[in-house]
């Protein structure tokens, strides 16, 4: 198999962490390019991918035929535009969540995927790992019956105020930056878009939210999630139906935060457990991106997917606006 070759605009921590680690370990995948001003924050790279070659713009990336697809880990208001320019450089594009900071914002990308022929997508990795996927067939198959609510937290703490994260000018925010995983992975497991946001409780410091507590109702089920950045981590998603509960205890940073674990709890105190310990849901995204690329396979987390998530919390945004 011919290997899709990558560039990674920007030297984020992020990317040397994670994605640039992922890519090069990922079937089908080659980390080839880092395009960094400052060249000293190439080494990292190379302590994992020795040949990476180093690009002093983003623009001169895009340029060089020698790459094939790039991972865009830039701060969230750039995502729309550095996304549009590598897709009519004639790149595919993996970029980092939020991929839009607004659901209208979905419009330019999606004809700017469509006008090159190239696949672009979200790097939003939890759909790619397999509790998530079993628990998409779990609940979808009946085994909780009927759904009536799901429950999700994602908390952490931050702040720095020098982090982007915080900064409102970088489009920071708790749920930008992780309110996407709570609001997603429902999404995801259910395939049930929200009808309303009957509850929204936002709190700001700075611009950003730093703390939101939301109720949403779906067709048949409702929704609860709590998402901070000012808060002691924890993280869960829920689904509560009428013949069972179904857990997952570590859906977000699986094998960072803890053991990407699955529990499901039926009648006659039933209790099946199912644990994924090795799994790598960064190059399990990277290796179904190139699938997509190299054989057409439908990709599981499209730009429409991620429309649909970005529609939710805009409607969040609006109810968190409004006297409760």
């Amino acid at each position: 198999m011919t290997h899709l070759r990558w560039g990674i605009l920007g030297a984020a921590n992020f990317a040397q962490n994670h994605m640039g680690p992922a890519i090069q370990a990922a079937k089908g995948a080659k980390l080839a390019g880092i395009a960094t001003r400052s060249p000293e924050k190439a080494a990292g790279f190379r302590a994992f991918a020795p040949g990476i070659a180093v690009y002093d713009s983003y623009d001169a990336m895009l340029a060089d035929p020698a790459i094939d697809a790039v991972y865009i880990p830039l701060p969230n208001h750039l995502h729309v535009d550095w996304t549009v320019k590598a897709l009519a450089a004639g790149k595919h594009v993996l970029c980092e969540k939020p991929i839009a900071l607004a659901a209208g914002d979905f419009d330019a990308l999606i004809a700017a995927r469509d006008a090159a022929g190239k696949l672009a997508a979200e790097a939003f990795m939890i759909v790619h790992h397999p509790q998530f996927i079993r628990a998409r067939e779990l609940v979808q198959g009946g085994a909780v019956g009927d759904m009536v609510h799901v429950d999700a937290t994602f908390t952490y703490f931050n702040d720095d105020g020098g982090n982007i994260r915080n900064q409102a000018t970088a489009g920071g925010g708790g749920l930008r930056d992780i309110g996407v995983y709570t609001f997603g992975g429902a999404r995801f497991v259910t395939g049930q878009e929200p009808d309303s946001i009957p509850y929204a409780k936002l709190r700001f410091e700075n611009g950003v939210d730093v703390f939101a507590q939301v109720e949403a109702e779906f067709p048949g089920f409702t929704y609860s999630s709590t998402v901070s950045m000012r808060m002691f981590p924890r993280q869960q998603i829920t689904f509560h139906g009428t013949k069972g509960v179904l857990r997952l205890t570590c859906p977000f940073n699986a094998n960072v935060f803890g053991m990407a674990e699955l529990t499901l709890e039926t009648a006659g105190m039933t209790v099946t457990t199912e644990r994924w310990p090795a799994e790598n849901h960064y190059v399990t995204q990277v290796e179904n991106f190139c699938n997509a690329v190299q054989t057409g396979t439908v990709y599981p987390c499209p730009l429409e997917f991620s429309r649909g998530t970005q529609q939710m919390m805009d409607m969040v945004f609006a109810a968190g606006a409004k006297p409760q």
